[in-house]
């Protein structure tokens, strides 16, 4: 009983509804259960009623249950949790006023500092100048008490990394439609001066219908910034997409860059695969410049030469024989958009992970990493569920890089060493039908 007290008085004390429309509903469900002769109406029955009626969402029940009464961010109420990660957490939200949903990224305080903070408002400048159709748009931002938050456009659908390990990778059209469009709003913000810096399959939200849009431009900067940018000198970025150049040189940062990370991302799409799985970061890094990544058709046996020619020009080590933009990359992709087959539409299962609370003055961190080799890669935050997500994954795929494809010639494409397992399998097989031969000669010989 206590329990039913302390929800209902978390459900008033949330502002989600009135004393009165409570006592409305509980009324009409009490009627209802005398008349069919059903008992008391329990937790469970009124709860079932306000998720039912769209009074509360299943995110919000959840919260109240712990005794959470918070949803609020300036004039957007909180509806679920998109997903969490070092870097920031996002939710679903709506507009008091407006009704429109959105994304609401926060930035905690917990373990906020100067740093961060200028980080997360060069974001929101960053994202306020983008207006394209392949991009995440921004539409508000403020600061809540101490939160800082950033309110952009809510995606329907989910990340092309979750899309691919919940279906496997794409084919040729599938893949050409989602990195064309992506090539549409990269070019367009390197028009307008920025490169993005953090191109990966986590970072790309596809919609139902097949629709692409590139997001999260929290390591992004503008290509003239210079000292003026904060992380100028860092190696910014994911380590399964890094460009060698950025390795080298991290003050070496051009649109190029951004373009081997891309090529990368179609790797990944075609393959499901990294073009190099495994390894810590010095690993990772180490093979973006001195090695090649499988052959394609190792994962995918329908890829055509042509179609990894252009996996190859997109992530030529060298930046100078590079494709030099996101349009030429767009418009070498038009050969396989002409019969794009879309999407399946689909959702992900909600995680076994319990879902964050709206982050009060005093709650949630964020994690910021830099020193060694190790966690000089300034990377994206990591996911905690695999919902949909319109946050960063930090460690993508948990592999990391993609080194470079050499074409034309295409490169000697690595081949994987075979497991001390598989040797030994080997070995035996060779061996044992090898050993019978020899056997049954020997037998014939002295017989004879």
């Amino acid at each position: 009983m206590a329990r039913k007290q302390s929800y209902r008085k978390n459900l008033v004390g949330s502002s989600l509804i009135t004393r009165n429309e409570l006592n409305e509903i509980i009324k009409e469900l009490e009627q209802r259960h005398a008349q069919e002769e059903l008992g008391s109406v329990s937790e469970v029955d009124l709860e079932r009623v306000l998720i039912s009626r769209g009074i509360l969402t299943r995110y919000q029940s959840d919260q109240l249950h712990e005794g959470r009464t918070k949803f609020n961010l300036g004039p957007y109420t909180i509806t679920d949790s998109i997903g969490q990660g070092g870097m920031g957490q996002v939710f679903k939200a709506c507009h008091h006023i407006m009704g429109r949903e959105c994304a609401v990224k926060i930035l905690p305080i917990a373990k906020s500092t100067p740093y961060t903070v200028t980080n997360f408002q060069r974001e929101i400048q960053m994202q306020a100048k983008m207006d394209h159709p392949n991009l995440v748009r921004a539409f508000d931002a403020g600061i809540d008490g101490q939160v800082h938050y950033l309110v952009t456009e809510y995606v329907p659908g989910m990340d092309l990394r979750q899309y691919i390990r919940s279906h496997g990778f794409l084919d040729m059209n599938q893949s050409a439609n989602i990195i064309q469009q992506v090539a549409a709003g990269l070019q367009y913000a390197h028009d307008q001066g920025l490169t993005h810096r953090d191109i990966k399959p986590g970072n790309i939200m596809v919609s139902p219908d097949g629709t692409a849009k590139l997001s999260d431009l929290g390591l992004s900067g503008f290509i003239d910034d210079g000292e003026n940018d904060p992380r100028h000198g860092k190696i910014v970025g994911t380590a399964d997409y890094l460009a060698p150049e950025l390795i080298r040189n991290p003050k070496d940062v051009s649109i190029v860059s951004d373009i081997y990370s891309l090529g990368c991302t179609l790797y990944y799409a075609i393959t499901g695969k990294v073009p190099f799985p495994g390894g810590n970061t010095k690993d990772k890094v180490r093979r973006h410049l001195h090695e090649h990544p499988w052959h394609p058709r190792r994962f995918n046996p329908n890829v055509t030469e042509e179609f990894v020619d252009l996996i190859a020009d997109t992530m030529e080590k060298n930046p100078e024989k590079r494709l030099a933009t996101a349009a030429e990359v767009a418009q070498r992709l038009n050969a396989w958009t002409q019969s794009s087959i879309p999407l399946l539409a689909t959702t992900i299962a909600k995680s076994a992970w319990s879902d964050p609370p709206v982050p009060t003055y005093t709650e949630y961190g964020m994690a910021d990493t830099h020193g060694d080799l190790d966690s000089a890669v300034e990377m994206g935050s990591q996911q905690i569920s695999d919902q949909y997500s319109q946050v960063t994954n930090a460690v993508a795929d948990q592999s990391t890089d993609a080194s470079q494809i050499h074409a034309h010639p295409l490169p000697a494409w690595e081949t994987p060493d075979i497991p001390a397992q598989r040797r030994l399998a080997l070995a035996l097989a060779i061996a044992i039908p090898a050993s019978l031969f020899v056997g049954m000669l020997i037998g014939k010989l002295l017989f004879d």
